[in-house]
């Protein structure tokens, strides 16, 4: 997957997973290149803490949604720079320089990457190129564009909220108050399967109304219902529930 001459110091990567044990060995070799590798399982029944344990991973279990995943598994790491990474998505070859040059910026509070969809199609193209010009003009990435951080500065943003939906997008928009979030030029290559199992168009319109009811000022457990309750049509309708939060 990803070729580096010497194992890096600085970053600790921050893996929440959810049945991904299919996903993780694309991600093994990470474990030689960086400080530390943390998995952190919010409760697998398909092996997932088994392969981790056996990549070389070092394994967490955290209950309580994808925020307190992150948050618990940023108390463990040891490293200076957090990178919260999804199991289904790739990192680019030259990630560890990108992000410690990045960073070097005393103006930079957070960073990103752009992001690139795996097997997409026109749609789904289109849809990613929308969510690079969002991230890079309005500084608002999302969570599958791997968020990196001095640990210090996630101190202060005192984590992700920890709640049912929409914890990368809380998340950025407290980062943007305190300085730049950078959407840097090298991509992440992530899984299509959000898109392709509910559909790109059901999936899409499901994600707008959500955040569009945010602005609106809905209540979070009401727009987390929302949520459900589309992708569990979509699942009556034929599609499988897709496994991503905003």
């Amino acid at each position: 997957m990803i070729s580096i001459p010497r194992k890096i110091s600085n970053i600790s990567i921050i893996i929440p997973t959810l049945n991904e044990a299919e996903n993780l060995s694309a991600l093994q070799p990470l474990t030689e290149m960086v400080a530390e590798c943390i998995v952190v399982d919010g409760g697998s029944n398909d092996g997932t803490v088994r392969n981790a344990q056996k990549m070389g991973f070092i394994v967490e279990e955290c209950s309580g949604g994808r925020g307190a995943q992150l948050n618990h598994g940023a108390a463990r790491a040891t490293a200076p720079i957090l990178l919260f990474l999804h199991a289904d998505t790739l990192l680019p070859a030259d990630f560890p320089l990108a992000i410690t040059e990045c960073l070097a910026d005393p103006e930079t509070i957070m960073g990103a990457f752009r992001l690139q969809i795996q097997n997409g199609g026109i749609l789904l193209q289109l849809i990613c190129s929308l969510a690079n010009i969002r991230s890079r003009f309005l500084q608002l990435p999302y969570g599958d564009q791997s968020f990196f951080l001095r640990k210090k500065i996630f101190g202060k943003l005192k984590g992700f909220p920890e709640q049912a939906i929409m914890e990368d997008f809380i998340f950025v928009k407290r980062a943007k108050k305190l300085g730049s979030v950078v959407t840097l030029q090298q991509k992440v290559v992530t899984s299509g399967r959000r898109w392709q199992r509910l559909g790109v168009i059901r999936t899409t319109c499901i994600n707008q109304l959500v955040i569009t009811g945010f602005y609106l000022g809905v209540p979070l457990e009401k727009l987390a219902l929302f949520y459900r309750r589309g992708c569990i049509f979509g699942k009556l309708s034929g599609h499988k529930r897709p496994d991503h939060s905003l």
